[in-house]
């Protein structure tokens, strides 16, 4: 029996074309024909949940180039590891609605970078908006993978995710099932409490190739699992029932003699994995081809080798590129 292809997400809309979490990626994205798009949420000060990859926004807009918000500059440790910027738990949403979006990667995506300067930030609402139209507009069910940032670190600073996603999901009309739902997070507990709060979705575990689930490492020190211990056969035993998948760095997949997503399918867990990208800068070293960083390698062979394994999901920057190779 042939296998079905894997579900093809925008990771972050079409970040290969336009800069992230902006109102064109994601639409671009749904043009393109994704199965789903991904939105990252983080919280401002006065509560309201805003897409963006980090809460530290340097990077991905022009707050910087903004002299009336040069005081909120400062360095903080998020999950443990120190960054200087400008956070959005320091901001209203009234005032980061008037940031502007920037490519993230200029030095690798020169034509995104194009686009800067010219689309606000959004929330989490506007982009459950703009899929709900887009599944109308382009006549099919379009999901969404909500994807959870730094819960333990924002409920450490008053801002408890859990009931601000809850209010804005079952305001949105997307948390009794009817539209398509997955939640993920590399913190176990956040997903937990959404489940328990009677979102229903899909519940999926996200896992980097080293260290430790924050949330964990807070509760336990260091006898929390690893993430690479949490992919075992042991540690998969513990997550079937808990949540319904897992989404795997794509290192994880691409390193030889693994049996993750046979381990997890024998349990009931599906397996995701993230990101494929088809510039040299951020292939295996052996599908890397000639050209700089901004150049295409080999990406259709790292592509194969992910689709040959068998999982149930992949995260794309270019959904052209990923809708045309993962379903053909």
């Amino acid at each position: 029996m042939p296998r079905k292809s894997p579900l093809v997400i925008g990771h972050r809309g079409a970040p290969g074309y336009r800069p992230e979490h902006s109102r064109s990626s994601y639409e671009l994205a749904l043009a393109m024909g994704v199965d789903a798009v991904e939105p990252d949420v983080v919280a401002t000060s006065d509560g309201v949940l805003v897409v963006r990859h980090e809460n530290e926004i340097s990077g991905t807009t022009d707050v910087a180039d903004h002299p009336e918000f040069a005081d909120r500059k400062t360095t903080k440790r998020v999950d443990g590891q120190p960054l200087t910027g400008w956070f959005t738990e320091d901001f209203t949403w009234a005032e980061l609605s008037t940031l502007r979006s920037r490519e993230r990667l200029p030095e690798v995506r020169l034509s995104s970078a194009s686009f800067d300067g010219s689309q606000a930030i959004l929330r989490l609402r506007d982009v459950l908006d703009i899929v709900r139209q887009g599944a109308v507009e382009h006549g099919r069910e379009i999901g969404v993978v909500l994807e959870i940032k730094h819960a333990t670190y924002f409920a450490g600073i008053g801002l408890d995710l859990a009931p601000m996603i809850d209010r804005e999901l079952r305001a949105a009309g997307w948390a009794d099932g009817e539209l398509p739902l997955i939640v993920e997070s590399f913190e176990s507990t956040i997903l937990t409490d959404l489940r328990d709060r009677g979102i229903v979705a899909s519940y999926v575990y996200l896992i980097e190739a080293s260290g430790r689930p924050y949330d964990l490492l807070v509760a336990e020190g260091k006898q929390a699992l690893t993430y690479k211990a949490t992919v075992t056969p042991k540690g998969l035993d513990a997550l079937a029932g808990k949540v319904d998948g897992i989404s795997v760095n794509k290192r994880m997949l691409l390193a030889r003699g693994n049996t993750i997503v046979a381990d997890a399918h024998a349990r009931g867990l599906k397996v995701f994995t993230w990101t494929c990208r088809p510039e040299n800068a951020f292939l295996a070293p052996e599908f890397r081809g000639s050209g700089g960083r901004e150049a295409f390698g080999d990406y259709e062979s790292e592509w194969g080798v992910i689709a040959r394994a068998g999982v149930d999901g992949v995260f794309v920057d270019h959904p052209d590129l990923g809708v045309g190779f993962f379903r053909s």
